[in-house]
């Protein structure tokens, strides 16, 4: 079996992550000085929630405010409204080892034909990975590909679908696999991302499936763990059975995850057991274990970290080191959300480590659910922009007393 390790790159010291010079190397004073005005806004939970339901009250009305949201927060969070606009933030990230995975995030769709567009555009992604040195992976969202009600309904495998359905289901499992066929004809690795819990199961088999049809020489096709889930230590583990048995290489992609408290308000209302870690520290932990039984067999898992935690990220590095695994061993990714956590990104990549940035784009109006997302998760996770904020400016701080020296 291939396993894609080099050598040439030695491990001398230990990173770290507070180096704002190398983290902001990308943004001019006045990029600064705009993002630091943005995080402030952001800091304030008052002014997120006013601002969120002002957005979504004034696209119900067909308002004209595309420009404002473009110039401010789709401008901080999104790379264009098409791939073409994305190229200048892809060329800006090469230019930095930092790669690009586009992100088409328009979502909440349900007609057959907005599903195929969903599919043509993915394919365009994959068009554009396979020319371009910056750009290591392409991704989707199932949920972009069948609605959401049918992905549910055939979650359980005791459900009895309709021909009809059984028939739209088989379309949409055919989008996947014209997506990931074409990721592995021009051998551009392809992330499926995860979904809610009332339907992960059915693209957990999805995914598998895909796996074993074209990860016989190398991972193309990644599914996603969320480890806020308390199962997914075991989901893991029965991967890596699985794809022993099955002779395949096993791609995944790790988070933490992203519907907590959804989640834990619809167990309550369907009367089940949460699928949600009791606490943070519980996630963080498994989280860890995760990297560490990934390290422990890469002769069978390719990994792409997503994280904005600092310490797993340095846990990585070490656990790189330990197993004598190279930084640019193509096989383990950094990977962080556009906008967010540049001193992770930027001083991973200046000590060699394939690090990629999620860079989601599409109309303005269609990406607004996860812009608010951004906007929310950004007020509402501990400390995240108190970290952003001080990080900024602490490095406008050193310009300007370099300025002066």
């Amino acid at each position: 079996m291939e396993t894609e390790t080099a050598h040439s790159l030695i491990f001398v010291r230990m990173i770290s992550f507070e180096n704002t010079e190398i983290a902001f190397a990308g943004k001019s004073d006045s990029d600064l000085k705009w993002s630091y005005r943005l995080f402030k806004i952001l800091g304030k939970q008052w002014m997120v929630r006013l601002g969120s339901s002002m957005t979504r009250f004034a696209l119900a009305l067909r308002l004209p405010i595309k420009g404002i949201v473009k110039k401010t927060i789709f401008r901080q969070f999104c790379g264009g409204e098409n791939i073409t606009e994305c190229e200048p933030k892809i060329a800006q990230l090469q230019k930095f080892n930092i790669g690009t995975i586009l992100d088409y995030s328009v979502e909440g769709k349900e007609e057959e034909t907005d599903f195929d567009f969903t599919r043509d555009e993915i394919i365009a992604t994959i068009d554009k990975a396979a020319s371009s040195q910056g750009i290591p992976f392409s991704v989707f969202k199932p949920t972009g590909l069948c609605r959401v009600d049918l992905l549910e309904k055939a979650n359980d495998l005791s459900a009895k679908l309709t021909e009809a359905e059984r028939t739209e289901l088989s379309r949409a499992l055919a989008r996947v696999n014209q997506i990931c066929a074409k990721a592995h004809s021009l051998g551009v690795p392809v992330l499926i991302d995860a979904e809610d819990f009332c339907y992960q199961d059915v693209i957990d088999r999805m995914a598998k499936e895909m796996m074993a049809s074209y990860n016989n020489e190398r991972a193309i096709v990644y599914n996603t763990a969320q480890m806020y889930r308390h199962d997914r230590l075991a989901f893991l583990k029965q991967c890596l059975i699985d794809a022993q048995e099955g002779s395949y290489f096993c791609g995944i992609k790790l988070v933490r995850g992203a519907y907590m408290e959804k989640e834990r308000e619809r167990a309550i209302e369907g009367n089940y057991t949460s699928p949600i870690q009791k606490d943070k520290e519980s996630t963080d932990r498994d989280y860890d274990e995760a990297l560490k039984f990934l390290t422990a067999h890469m002769e069978q898992f390719y990994l792409c970290a997503g994280t904005h935690n600092e310490k797993s990220s340095l846990l990585l590095t070490e656990l790189l080191k330990e197993k004598g695994i190279a930084k640019n061993d193509k096989r383990v990714y950094f990977a962080q959300l556009l906008g967010m956590s540049d001193h992770l990104s930027y001083n991973l990549a200046h000590e060699g480590y394939n690090v990629a940035k999620y860079v989601p784009y599409g109309p303005v109006r269609e990406v607004m659910p996860y812009l608010i997302r951004r906007a929310q998760e950004n007020t509402s996770v501990s400390g995240q922009t108190g970290r952003e904020l001080g990080l900024i400016i602490r490095e406008r701080k050193r310009r300007k007393h370099s300025k002066k020296s």
